[in-house]
């Protein structure tokens, strides 16, 4: 049967109901001209179909939305900005909590404290907060959505100076499995705020996060260095000396593959296969330039685009290479030192990619990273040296994806015994489940089953990189 909700036909599994309560959103089902373009998501090879897309406007909705699901025996995907790589924002024949209306900042400058609702995107923070000269950690791509990098731990330039994105939460709004709004903080529901810094969307939707902010900018030292992927081998060694006694102020974040087409790169480098060092450099212009100096002179790279831009103009430079409705397949892992063997196997590997557009990142964690005891906080895998992820990128209609795929597995398998634990926003959506207690260490993964079964004890929250509760098969 076919049951009317506010307007909107949806093909019921038996839900026998006539409207969502007092939900003031939109709603979105199949028989609407827009339905394909909003169930997609940044990774084009999720292709899933629910009953019902709810874009909510407000926490009220969440809370409606949630209810209603539960009520209805419907299952749940949270979406906030769409951008995991495993799809985990979409579901099939049940509903998606949509918060992608939901993009509010709101900046205290003189406390340095930022309120981000959970749809919004890092691109949305970095605006509102850098007209304040503040920032704090947010990935490396704009078009990242905020609750996802945040809920897993939440990589990128600023860690090694100011810690984890998590490591800068200091609270959060979140629905329950049952419907209810909660304030997690260390002093309200201390046990689920722990939980919320690095266990994922598997404790509830997060409709508002409270951030601690820095310093930063507005204009930083920052970009990329290139050499001919012919002397990765050399380069990578001299850059792991060059960063094993860096400041926490320098991130870095290197790059194996082609170079992209970007506006700033020479046609004639377009892709050619490259290595690239790209860097951010947290304090000022002056010592920065003093402290690269080394690593921009080292074997005369092909080109070198450090040099004093705003943060947030640099925050998105890479979003083209990493576009929307393409399609990505990840495999990752930390790594606990850059050895000369290890260098070797990366080397050997990271340039025998079929696509053009696929790519290894490898990012610079330590500094303020690893100067938080492991447990603290449910990130793990603290004092891993370097997260690396192997990503086979291609365009609808071109036909290397399985050979790409392919080439991610067999990297992966050559990092053998190399590989140490794993960054959960870097899973996919194939990985054997081991791979989330991996994710964690088995002290914080415990304990983060003891919170997902006070909280969320049906597993109703499953539809991401799943802690499962005591007693419950899902």
């Amino acid at each position: 049967m076919t049951a009317m909700i506010e307007g909107v036909g949806l093909q019921s599994k038996e839900t026998g109901v006539a409207e969502i309560g007092d939900f003031r959103g939109r709603l979105i089902s199949a028989d609407q001209a827009d339905y394909d373009t909003t169930r997609a998501v940044w990774n084009g090879a999720i292709d899933r179909r629910p009953h019902l897309i709810a874009r909510c406007v407000g926490t009220s909705d969440v809370i409606t939305a949630v209810r209603f699901a539960r009520g209805h025996d419907l299952e749940i995907a949270i979406r906030g900005g769409g951008h995991n790589v495993a799809g985990t924002a979409v579901c099939d024949d049940g509903i998606v909590v949509d918060l992608s209306a939901m993009r509010g900042v709101r900046v205290d400058p003189v406390n340095r404290r930022a309120w981000v609702q959970g749809g919004a995107l890092w691109g949305d923070v970095d605006h509102e907060t850098q007209a304040h000269g503040l920032a704090t950690t947010g990935g490396i791509v704009s078009h990242t959505g905020v609750a996802g990098l945040t809920l897993g731990g939440g990589v990128g330039w600023l860690m090694r100076k100011h810690g984890l994105t998590v490591d800068n939460l200091v609270a959060a709004d979140l629905v329950t499995a049952d419907g209810e709004l909660l304030r997690a903080s260390e002093d309200e529901h201390p046990d689920l705020f722990w939980a919320l810094r690095g266990g994922g969307g598997n404790f509830g939707v997060v409709t508002s996060f409270e951030f601690r902010l820095h310093a930063v900018g507005p204009t930083v030292l920052a970009g990329p260095i290139l050499w001919d992927a012919n002397h990765a081998g050399d380069v990578l060694r001299f850059y792991r000396d060059f960063v094993r006694d860096a400041p926490d102020e320098l991130g870095t974040v290197v790059r194996f593959g082609t170079a992209p087409p970007l506006p700033v790169i020479p046609e004639y480098l377009h892709w050619r296969p490259v290595m690239i060092v790209g860097s951010c450099y947290a304090g000022s212009i002056e010592d920065g330039e003093k402290m690269l100096r080394p690593l921009r002179a080292f074997r005369t790279p092909l080109l070198d685009l450090v040099g004093a831009k705003p943060y947030a103009v640099f925050q998105s430079a890479l979003d083209s290479t990493v576009v929307h409705g393409w399609n990505y397949y990840w495999k990752s892992t930390h790594l606990s030192e850059l050895r000369d063997d290890l260098i070797d196997v990366i080397a050997g590997h990271a340039f025998s990619s079929s696509s053009p557009r696929s790519y290894v990142a490898m990012f610079h964690l330590k500094g303020a990273v690893s100067r938080v005891a492991e447990g603290e906080t449910a990130f793990g895998n603290r004092q891993a040296s370097h997260a690396i992820t192997l990503d086979a990128v291609w365009r609808p209609g071109e036909d290397c994806g399985d050979r790409d795929t392919a080439w991610t597995k067999r990297f992966f398998a050559a990092l053998g015994h190399f590989r140490e634990g794993v960054y959960v926003n870097f899973l996919g959506g194939d990985e054997d489940p081991d791979r989330v207690r991996e994710a964690y260490g088995d002290s914080v993964y415990d304990r983060l089953v003891d919170v997902k079964t006070t909280y969320d004890p049906d597993n109703v929250f499953h539809h991401n990189q799943n802690i499962r509760p005591v007693r419950v098969t899902v």
